[in-house]
Order: structure tokens, then sequence, then C-alpha cells
């Protein structure tokens, strides 16, 4: 249909068929409300289907998009239709941005990318529900079959580009949403070793995204014979230039499958301590207890020393040390010492802090005082300040002497002393 047509069609609305298709609109819209409420009671607010207020899902629109079309068939039995044909396009593109935006935000929870792709989606969508409605879509594309480009010996027009992308986005935004449902639904229960589920993701989200490619460039009409020269180009780059990425890909799948390091684990790399939050197919994120995150290539943890602070054992060791004086009770600073992690909640009653007299020192007798916690994510001076404070205040009370740090000074000889100018000699 072309604009005229869309005019004509507007000519011949009278008021009696314009309430007529108001009031199947309004029907149509409140079942599938009704469908998606009824259904949606018990469901995630993270569902793909029902979104987060039942309205807000797929379903939906979908819904919506079924029914308005089986009111408009039947109605264009009886005269001419132009509100409900309006309402298809509508839901057409309320579905196809409700598609795009709940499966990114699914597999993407905290991308900011996704708000731009959502925002790109939804403009190019109406701007195409618009020039329907309205007869123009077909000139549109006239248009851009007209604007040809060149690829070698090769022409194609700017309306192929545009389909052979929309047919790809499509393509692998469903790719990725079975890979969610995956994930959700079998891997969660079947898999309960968190990295063990998270390679398996990757792997799944990985094939399936290649898979979706191939079919995507088969249906634009692609040649996939001629993909073989590009896969022999990109084995020649990543055995030289790719060499360093090829390797840290690589190395994530090994740690993921050999679990030598899992997420949660404390380690230690390059002087860098703190927990393993994720690990990417290229890089791990590793969590300092102050917020700092460092971003380690997968092939650092394969090749260089890691110390792995939780394999063997949960608890974590922490130590502080203190100089109190020679005539002080060795006895009494020990009880001292270890009553002042044992009052902290974070410190862990099995393994008992302890404290060991470690070292005659210049100044007085050094203590050390060993205490163990679980949770060293959540820091360690912020655990070992209040050790500190308690342990000076349970000396001061003790009357245990804390001596400041003392030097001798031998002076061997001096120089003769000089009189000064003018001073009267005897």
């Amino acid at each position: 249909m072309n604009f005229e047509d869309f005019a004509q069609r507007l000519g011949q609305i009278h008021a009696r068929s314009l309430w007529i298709e108001i009031a199947a609109l309004i029907a149509c819209v409140a079942v599938a409300w009704g469908v998606c409420r009824w259904f949606g009671r018990d469901q995630p607010r993270d569902s793909i289907w029902f979104g987060e207020h039942t309205y807000d899902g797929l379903l939906f629109p979908l819904l919506a998009l079924l029914l308005t079309d089986l009111a408009r068939r039947f109605v264009l039995d009886f005269q001419t239709v132009l509100v409900l044909r309006i309402a298809v396009s509508v839901f057409l593109s309320l579905a196809a941005i409700r598609l795009v935006a709940r499966v990114l935000r699914a597999v993407f929870p905290s991308s900011a990318l996704v708000r731009l792709v959502e925002r790109t989606v939804s403009w190019l969508a109406w701007i195409a529900a618009v020039l329907w409605i309205v007869g123009l879509l077909p000139a549109v594309l006239a248009e851009l079959d007209r604007i040809t480009l060149s690829f070698g010996k090769n022409q194609v027009s700017l309306r192929t580009i545009l389909e052979g992308t929309l047919s790809a986005g499509v393509v692998l935004v469903i790719a990725l949403w079975i890979a969610s449902t995956l994930e959700k639904r079998v891997l969660r229960t079947a898999v309960t070793d968190l990295s063990m589920r998270k390679v398996a993701s990757n792997a799944i989200r990985a094939f399936l995204l290649l898979i979706g490619l191939l079919f995507a460039l088969s249906a634009v009409g692609v040649d996939l014979t001629a993909l073989s020269v590009l896969g022999g180009a990109l084995g020649v780059g990543l055995g030289f230039g790719l060499q360093k990425l090829a390797a840290n890909y690589v190395s994530g799948f090994v740690i993921l499958l050999e679990r030598s390091i899992r997420i949660g684990d404390n380690v230690k790399v390059d002087g860098f301590e703190g927990r393993v939050t994720d690990i990417k197919t290229r890089y791990t994120l590793v969590r300092q207890g102050n917020g700092r995150e460092s971003i380690v290539p997968n092939e650092s943890l394969i090749t260089n020393r890691v110390e792995n602070l939780s394999v063997s054992d949960l608890k974590f060791n922490l130590t502080t040390s203190i100089i109190v004086g020679y005539e002080s009770d060795a006895a009494q600073v020990q009880a001292i010492l270890c009553e002042a992690a044992a009052a902290q909640p974070r410190v862990l009653g099995d393994p008992a802090p302890v404290a060991f007299l470690t070292n005659f020192a210049h100044d007085g007798l050094e203590f050390t005082l060993n205490f163990w916690i679980a949770d060293p994510d959540k820091g360690k001076d912020n655990v070992r300040s209040p050790i500190n404070v308690a342990i000076l205040e349970g000396l001061r009370k003790a009357k245990i002497d804390i001596p400041y740090p003392q030097r001798v000074l031998r002076v061997e000889s001096l120089p003769p002393r000089v009189p000064p100018t003018g001073e009267a000699r005897l």
C-alpha cells in the first residue's frame, strides 16, 4: 500500500466503523494482558517472557499482535480497517524492541552498551512502523535497493546489507536467548561447581553464536565456502600477531577446566592479593579488600607463580606485632593479646588466637599475635585496627610499658676547645 491508498482509507473511515475497531482493539489488549497476568504471577522478575510487571515482557506484545491481526482480518470483511492496521504495526515494533531489550538485559545485566543498543533498535523499529503505516515503506525500500556498493566484482545493494544485518541480529539475539535459558534452567541444576558452569556457559554461547552467524550469512546469500580463506588467514594471524591473545583464551579454558583457580578463591598474583570475582575467557578479575580490582591475563595465571590462599583451607591468617618492656610479665602480655583478638566477631574461635614471644628486640620483648578470619574479601585492616586498639588499651590498663626506641650514642673523643676571638688569654 502506498501513501495514496492510506489517504483513501483515511477518507473512508466513519465514526461507527472507528468505534468498532477501537472496541476490538481494547478487547484484544485486555485479553492479552489477562493471559500474561494469569500465567506470569509466579514468574521471576528477570523473565524474558513476562518481565518485571507482566506487560513489559515479550509475551504481551506477541499476544496482542496475534489477536489484533486476527481481529483485523475478521473486520476487514465488513469495513475498511485503519486503527487495527496501525495497532498491528505498533505491536510488531514493540515485540521486536522487547525481544532485543529483555534478552540483552538477561545476558549482559551490567553492560552499559545495552542501553545504547536498546535505543538504536527502538528508533529503527518505530521509524519503520511509521513508514509502513503511512505507506512510504515500499518506496523507501525501493530507493535503498537502487543504492549499490561495490565489493570487488560483486554489486550489493544497501537494502540487502540492511536486511542481512537485521537477519543476523535477530539470529544472534535468539542464540543468546537459547544460551541464557540453558544456563539458567539446565546448567544451574546440573552443574553445581561455579567454574565448570562458567566454562560450559561460555562454550554453549560461543557455539550457538557461531551457528547463528553461519545461518544468518547463509540467509543473506553469502557463500560460506569463501570463509575457508578467511579461516586460513585467521590461523596465520593467531600464529604470529595474535599468539598472546590466543594464549590468554586457551589459558582461560584451562583454568576453568582444571579448577586450579575458582571464582571466590583468595589469590596473590604479582604482589596483588584479593578475591577472584570472575573468570573471563581472556582475563581474570581479582578484587582487593579495599575495592581495587585488577585485570590479570589468564596466561599469567598459568605460567607464573600464583598463591591460592583458599585451596587447602578457607581460613586466612593475620598477624600483628608489638614490643613491651623487658620487665613485663610474658604470660600476662600473651593473655591480653589473645583477649583483644577473640573479642572481634570476625576472628575465628577455631583455631583460637595465639600469641608468641618471637624476638628479644633492642628496645624490649617482641610479641606476635596470630589470628584467623574466614572472609578476607571484606578487608583485613578493618579487623586488624580494632585489635590493635584493644591491645593498646589492655596494655595501658595493666600498666605494661610500651618502650620508645632507645639508642646509645658513644663519643670516642672531642676536638680541643678553641677560644672565641677576643677572649682574654690567661
